[in-house]
């Protein structure tokens, strides 16, 4: 509900209806904005008396206090001066120079009057150059008033000059919208970009604001584009006025044009104020009505429509100007007479309504007519040209409507003495608060200020949010290949594809390369596979394949990402060979599963994306590691048309499964039977041979399947070697520690030790980790230590490293299988150009090792865990699928492609698919069969038997003799 805010009641007819005409203009001005006329009431009777002229005084009185405070914007003048000019320009200059009188409770801001301003900047320019001593020709006095502009910067002075240091301080005030928005954007950077770059960006900020705060408000930039200087070049009541000089060419487009349009308006407006300073009618009736159309056109443009910040349905109610008293003397008729002429001879409609009490004694006219202006001086022209130029000078004032004709804007309310004075009518008035509108909600200031901050604060949000889910999230140009998850240590993985230069899964990881690539680390060998992809041009014909490997671990120990380095290091050496000779090159992008694989599933999802995206991408390397998403992955990759070259996952069902899977290792199964040659025999010289399978427990070892299916195949490789196995499953089963650690082997050990009967064969299902205790158990627990007992395991211990932490255990034989048989395979010239290949990314001068001489280079640590040989073939596999005849090929022409590629002369073989088919089994496999003794610092480390990738010939008992 509206609420009241005045009350008073009438006290005469004519209070009652000049009020109840005012309120209506005032209250429809919302609804259809009448046309606002120049109200002047007065008493109808000339002979009434000054009793009854103050009852009209008191009824504009009554009219003020009813809208002061209402929101109306009010203004009550009253007029100061020596003459009736003076006192007339001096309540214009008041209404376009002081605040209003509803300044802080208006229904929108303040109105601005730059129109007026820059009139108010010529008259102080004018005033400045008329009061210097010397006089001069009136171009010279022209000349130094621009000059005098010019120091002004065309404003009026109000405080004096702006400097740096105000402009500065006016700039980062908190309590501004404009210093809360800076600091708001300010605290977002410093959660984007850090501290230093925050503060230099917060830096070069302040320097742009004070400069700008500075220029716009003592030297406005682009002086032609403002509203008061496109005003003063293109309103046509002045362009009369300074015929005589080159006043017409203003453009949007013409800086030099437009300024010299400006500079002599300025100047003809300054000439004219001079001469009115002077004493000059004629000049000062045109600056009295050069300010009030000023005046008019500022207001206008504070009600213009279709503003940004929707001014006119903001402003639903007129300014009001109240004169108590206006008298020719006082300037008060003046006044009315210049907002006549001016609204008379311009087609735009001001808003503004003006209530004037006038005494009765006064008559309502016209400006008295002029006495002829003297001639100009013209130089010596023709009576022709004088009087063309008399003719002109003439317009600004004789457009105006003539004395005799009616003044076409004044609203005279003759008011009788019987209405004045009539008080049996004592009606009741009262005004209501004007409410503002839903526009001044929806595009208020405070509204702008809780929406901008609401946008900050959910941009913040939303930059953490992104800065937490992707691994390059920023506020803009994040990439959304790459995630962050929650590893198992607690900590979060950065897991997808790395396609922003920014995602780098190897950042700072320092573990190095093993053998003669010590020295190399894992950061820098991301960096070399980034430099080749870089060095591909825009235009060189390419395949893109994917290595997907476990490129980050725990942060207990670098150690856990040593099979990504080793694999990522096989992949970037046949990319490097490939882009060095080969027409097609080839780029590699990086795919983190996370801590051993366990990310896959999303990981395969991300290389999916990319794929649909970019064609180039032939297929997958990777996925070495078994787990429970090893299937889920590969059958999203079949589904997507993707091949996938498996490196090391040893899973016996996934060829069978997936016609999209081509693996270089060999399975489970294939491990199990080599190894079966050899239980075998050791079983016929034993009587009574007993046997026991130890391995994780599944409950505790999250998704990994390496180990279950190595359980599997280690019962039935000893069941059918003769074996007798421990009847009792669960004591047989290890956990690891709380915290994903070591092995809690003490328990299973006790038993199987303790037990009535020790085994004389143990099959270890489990990891590579998990070795160093068990040999330093079986070397000390009693039982165990004093019994020659032989342990068969899987190809992870090719990962090995028999170092001081393994204690001597020293009557157990280990056999393991090996996917690598680089004893049997060829291409010895690729283990010393690995080598330098590698040494290129050392710095400038640095050198690795010579690779060992005396025994075969591949029996340095650089090279014997197999890792990167066969990240090696995968992706020269995969390559020569993707390059037929030397021209790129699709993911599906390298899908079906794969299956008659064979790479002769490779470090185990013959890599090979052909004779192969779908959904079965792929006996292409290297494998070799390796003897450990002594599995210690001092261990002997020999092959027993193997067959070399892509050898059709089965082992057996004879190529697999019991050592």
């Amino acid at each position: 509900m509206t609420r009241e805010v005045w009350r008073d009641s009438a006290e005469n007819e004519a209070a009652s209806a000049v009020f109840h005409l005012i309120q209506e203009l005032i209250d429809q001005y919302r609804v259809n904005r009448p046309v606002m006329p120049l109200v002047v009431a007065q008493a109808a009777d000339a002979g009434a008396g000054g009793d009854i002229d103050g009852r009209v005084r008191q009824i504009v009185l009554q009219v003020h206090r009813a809208n002061q405070l209402r929101r109306v914007p009010v203004k009550l003048l009253d007029a100061h001066g020596d003459t009736a000019y003076e006192a007339a320009l001096s309540m214009v200059r008041t209404l376009a120079e002081r605040p209003w009188e509803t300044r802080g409770t208006s229904q929108y801001k303040p109105f601005v009057f730059p129109r007026s301003r820059l009139l108010s900047a010529i008259e102080q320019a004018t005033a400045t150059v008329v009061d210097q001593p010397g006089g001069g020709s009136p171009a010279e006095r022209d000349e130094r008033i621009l000059e005098q502009l010019g120091s002004l910067r065309w404003r009026a002075r109000r405080s004096g000059p702006a400097t740096w240091w105000d402009s500065l301080r006016a700039s980062i005030r908190p309590e501004t919208f404009l210093g809360a928005v800076f600091i708001a954007v300010l605290s977002v950077l410093l959660g984007e970009i850090g501290w230093l770059l925050t503060a230099l960006v917060a830096a070069a900020a302040l320097l742009g604001l004070a400069v700008v705060r500075l220029v716009t408000t003592a030297a406005p930039p682009l002086l032609w584009l403002r509203r008061a200087s496109r005003w003063l070049a293109t309103t046509s009541s002045l362009a009369a006025s300074s015929t005589a000089y080159p006043s017409d060419g203003w453009s949007w487009f013409s800086p030099s044009g437009s300024w010299r349009v400006i500079r002599a308006r300025a100047a003809a407006v300054a000439e004219r104020v001079a001469d009115a300073g002077a004493g000059d009618e004629h000049a000062r009736q045109f600056h009295l009505e050069v300010r009030v159309q000023a005046l008019l056109e500022d207001l206008r443009h504070n009600y213009r429509p279709h503003a940004w910040d929707w001014r006119r349905s903001k402003r639903t109610v007129p300014p009001v100007v109240l004169l108590p008293t206006a008298t020719h003397d006082n300037g008060g008729v003046l006044l009315i007479n210049a907002i006549n002429n001016v609204r008379s001879r311009r087609s735009e409609v001001d808003p503004l309504l003006l209530l004037a009490s006038l005494p009765a004694a006064q008559i309502m006219r016209h400006t008295p007519p002029l006495a002829p202006e003297p001639p100009p001086h013209t130089g010596g022209r023709s009576g022709a040209r004088a009087r063309y130029e008399t003719w002109v000078q003439d317009l600004s004032v004789g457009q105006s409507p003539a004395a005799a004709v009616t003044l076409a804007w004044v609203l005279r309310l003759p008011l009788s003495t019987g209405q004045l004075t009539h008080e049996h009518a004592h009606a009741q008035l009262a005004t209501q608060r004007v409410r503002r509108t839903w526009a001044w909600w929806v595009m208020s200031r405070t509204t702008i200020a809780f929406l901008l901050v609401g946008a900050l604060l959910g941009t913040f949000l939303w930059s953490g949010h992104w800065k937490e889910t992707y691994c390059h999230g920023p506020l803009v140009g994040r990439n959304t290949d790459a995630v962050r998850l929650a590893g198992p240590d607690g900590g979060k993985e950065c897991i997808g594809v790395a396609t922003a230069p920014e995602v780098r899964f190897a950042e700072g990881n320092g573990l190095q390369l093993n053998g003669v690539g010590r020295g190399i680390t894992f950061e820098r060998i991301e960096q070399a596979v980034r430099e080749q992809n870089a060095d591909i041009g825009p235009g060189d014909e390419h395949v893109t394949i994917v290595y997907a490997g476990p490129l980050t671990g725990t942060h207990r120990s670098r150690e856990d990402t040593r099979k990504g380095l080793e694999e990522l290091t096989g992949v970037y050496l046949h990319q490097r060979s490939v882009n060095a000779d080969r027409s097609v090159k080839l780029r590699v992008l990086t795919a983190n599963g996370g801590q051993d694989m366990l990310r896959q599933t999303t990981a395969v999802e991300k290389i999916i994306e990319v794929a649909r995206r970019d064609p180039s991408v032939v297929g997958v390397v990777g996925l070495g590691r078994n787990t429970t998403e090893s299937t889920t992955a590969t059958g999203l990759l079949q589904t997507a048309g993707l091949p996938v070259v498996d490196t090391t996952n040893s899973d016996s069902g996934l060829a069978r499964a997936y016609p999209n899977y081509f693996g270089l290792a060999a399975t489970d199964e294939e491990q199990a039977s080599a190894l079966g040659l050899i239980a075998g025999q050791l079983a016929e010289t034993l009587e009574d041979p007993q046997a026991v399978v130890l391995s994780r427990k599944v409950g505790n070892e999250d998704k990994d399947r390496y180990t279950t299916e190595q359980r599997r195949v280690g019962e039935e490789m000893l069941t059918e070697s003769g074996f007798t196995l421990a009847a009792d499953p669960d004591s047989t089963q290890y956990s690891l520690s709380k915290d994903g650690g070591s092995a809690n082997l003490d328990g299973p050990l006790h038993d199987i030790c303790g037990a009535e009967r020790v085994p004389d064969a143990l099959y270890f299902a489990g990891r590579v980790e998990d070795v160093n205790t068990l040999m330093s158990g079986l070397g000390q627990i009693s039982g165990c230590s004093e019994k020659e007992i032989t342990v068969f395991t899987g190809d992870d211990l090719t990962k090995a490293r028999f170092d001081d932490a393994t204690k001597l255990a020293e009557k157990v034989t280990l056999y393991y299988g090996s996917l690598a048989p680089m004893s049997l395979g060829g291409g010895r010239a690729f283990y010393e150009d690995s080598r330098k290949a590698l040494e290129t990314l050392l710095p400038e001068g640095g050198r690795l090792d010579p690779l060992p001489t005396g025994v075969p280079p591949y029996e340095d640590k650089l090279f014997t865990s197999g890792q990167s040989v066969i990240s090696y073939q995968a992706t020269a596999t995969l390559y020569a699928a993707a390059t037929r005849s030397d021209k790129p090929q699709s993911a599906a022409e390298t899908w079906a492609t794969l299956y008659s590629v064979a790479l002769n002369d490779m470090p185990t073989g013959r890599v090979t698919f052909r004779g192969t088919i779908p959904y079965a089994d792929q006996k292409v496999h290297g494998l070799g069969v390796m003897k450990v003794t002594r599995p210690g610092p001092d261990a002997e480390i020999g092959v027993v038997c193997g067959r070399a990738a892509g050898d059709p010939v089965a082992l057996t008992r004879k190529t697999c003799p019991l050592a």
